[in-house]
């Protein structure tokens, strides 16, 4: 296995668990790890509790593993809760003037600070995340100068005088470890060079600039509230029109309208957002203007659990607007794929001129990863589809926008366009925009109209690359899944693997089309097909079952709001290779 360090901070809201695990993530990536960062929170400006947990390596990190080797209790209910999660080897950092850590597990080590005499009495609260951070270095084998540099930069809005009262107390810290705790055994290596830190928001946003979008709209959702935040910060800079608008109706209709003038458009919600934005899909579909919506997934139904994950919405996109209509669903499997995915699904809807919908969720959108600056990649291809920009094409009398061609994709004349005039409406309508809904029926036409726009479902399938089984395809057990699942099933797989069960791995990034042939003809190989998903129902595995007939042999489901860990996957498909169950329900041990 990789070798991988997981450092989790517990406390309060208000208590600013973020600030340290920022800085750790500064830290680790500007040595030139990787990293993956999941904070549990509760709905609560402040109390309650939140439970953040960073790992970092010198490989690839997709999930934030199994175990914990360091924990940072910043109150006494973080250590009473977690505490008990340490294994021999591990160690805690807490407050040792106010904090009691209990019943210790065999092997852990206690590390207290004297909170008091270090910050010399001082009543600043945060400055025990900086003592904790600054022996947590110390005790990983990370030199002073990488934290005062990390710290200044964290602080420097606030003056000098913070930054330097933030480094005196961090440098006491670290020299008292140096002094009273034992490091770990392993020291963090050196990685070959600086890495890039940002969450799957920050990612889903920048890959909607790096896609040439110009228009951006949204009402203020969680978890899908990041795009919105870093849009409205890079809007100047990146040349994007950015509005936060009344509502979600507000915000599918402004964004078809931009659409409409001739601009990539882009809007992100989450699932009871995304309900009011179902018509307007619909609309989208019917005049064929090219719209890209992301879902970030929540725990449902209602408000549900607005801080928790989940992947309960397929269904919902699926059968998203009434009447049938292609579109595009993709689902991607990590916060790299989030960056790309925008760009890709944007030529598959202006190509095909029909909604497109990024489906992810929580873990991933709110989620922190460390990727190499160089998949970052702002130079990628941009196809417009058959798009008039002038007077001269395609002939300027006569211009029938709903033209029926073979591919079912008309010519697309933005309005202003000299000589292209042409009707756009909900109703149905003939080939020259002409509705013939309400005045009169047609229903020769209607059907033409019809096939015309499905006709493009065939060219969708063919546009997008089929998914495909990765390991050995002779495996004992082969575990599918969809979005935000494939980090932890990679995980799994090799775990599986090292123990001499053999797996595989079929991760499903587009969900439209689905390639349903190529999936059966994949599947229909396996010796043991389990499909993995964070809802109740199993929504995937019925949608497939729909589209294909395919049955899987096993589920393995979590819909507590908390995501899998690796041995969640390795111990159920045991327990399923051994005939103990064909649905799997793994408890979390994390108490959050």
């Amino acid at each position: 296995m990789k070798h991988t360090f997981a450092v989790s901070i517990g406390g309060a809201a208000g208590q600013g668990v973020a600030t340290p695990g920022n800085i750790f993530a500064r830290i680790f990536a500007r040595r030139g790890l990787y990293l993956n960062a999941y904070n549990a929170y509760q709905s609560i400006i402040r109390g309650g509790h939140t439970f953040l947990t960073i790992r970092t390596g010198p490989e690839r990190i997709t999930n934030m593993g199994d175990k914990i080797d360091l924990l940072i209790t910043l109150n006494q209910d973080t250590m009473d809760r977690h505490l008990g999660l340490l294994g021999p080897g591990a160690a805690a950092i807490y407050n040792g003037d106010a904090i009691k850590p209990g019943t210790v597990p065999e092997g852990v080590r206690l590390c207290p600070l004297p909170v008091s005499e270090l910050s010399r009495n001082s009543r600043n609260k945060v400055e025990q995340n900086t003592l904790a951070v600054a022996a947590a270095i110390n005790m990983i084998g990370i030199g002073f100068q990488p934290l005062e540099e990390v710290l200044t930069q964290q602080f420097k809005g606030k003056g000098d005088a913070v930054v330097s009262e933030n480094v005196e107390v961090a440098r006491a810290a670290y020299q008292h470890a140096t002094v009273h705790f034992k490091p770990f055994e392993r020291p963090l290596p050196v990685g070959d060079h600086p890495k890039a830190v940002l969450t799957g928001n920050m990612a889903l946003a920048m890959g909607g600039a790096a896609a040439g979008v110009k228009f951006y709209c949204a009402y203020p959702m969680s978890p899908s509230t990041g795009v919105l935040h870093w849009m409205a910060t890079h809007a100047r800079k990146a040349g994007i029109m950015v509005r936060q608008v009344e509502d979600e109706i507000g915000v599918i209709n402004m964004a078809i309208g931009a659409a409409h003038a001739g601009c990539r458009a882009m809007c992100a919600t989450s699932g009871g957002g995304f309900a009011l934005m179902t018509e307007g899909l619909g609309m989208s579909a019917m005049i064929e203007t090219p719209v890209v919506v992301i879902d970030v997934q929540r725990a449902g139904p209602s408000t549900g659990v607005p801080t928790k994950t989940e992947q309960g919405d397929l269904w919902q996109m699926l059968g998203a607007g009434h009447g049938d209509y292609p579109r595009v669903i993709a689902t991607p499997g990590d916060i790299g794929d989030c960056f790309q995915i925008i760009p890709a699904i944007f030529n598959l809807t202006d190509r095909f001129q029909c909604p497109g919908i990024v489906l992810t969720d929580l873990l991933l959108s709110e989620g922190t990863e460390a990727l190499d600056p160089e998949e970052l990649d702002f130079s990628v291809e941009i196809d417009r589809g058959e798009l008039i920009n002038s007077g001269e094409e395609n002939g300027a009398n006569g211009y029938k926008r709903y033209l029926f061609t073979e591919s079912g994709i008309s010519p697309r004349a933005i309005p202003g366009v000299p000589g292209h005039t042409h009707t756009v409406a909900t109703d149905e309508h003939m080939e020259d925009g002409v509705l013939i809904s309400d005045e009169f029926t047609n229903p020769i036409k209607r059907r033409k109209m019809m096939e015309k726009r499905q006709r493009k479902s065939a060219g969708i399938e063919a546009a997008v690359k089929p998914p495909e089984l990765m390991g050995e395809p002779d495996a004992d057990v082969t575990l599918i899944g969809w979005g935000s699942t494939k980090g932890v099933i990679e995980e799994a797989v090799e775990m599986l693997n090292d123990e001499g069960i053999t797996a595989n791995q079929l991760q499903i990034r587009w969900i439209v089309p689905l390639h349903g042939e190529r999936i059966v003809e994949i599947l229909k190989k396996a010796k043991h097909a389990i499909i993995v998903e964070n809802n109740y129902s199993g929504q995937f595995a019925r949608y497939l079952r729909s589209e294909t007939s395919f049955v899987a042999d096993g589920h393995i489901r979590k819909y507590d709001g908390e995501p899998f860990m690796p041995h969640h996957i390795v111990e159920a498909v045991k327990d399923q290779l051994a005939g103990r169950t064909k649905l799997s329900v793994p408890v979390h041990e994390i108490m959050v």
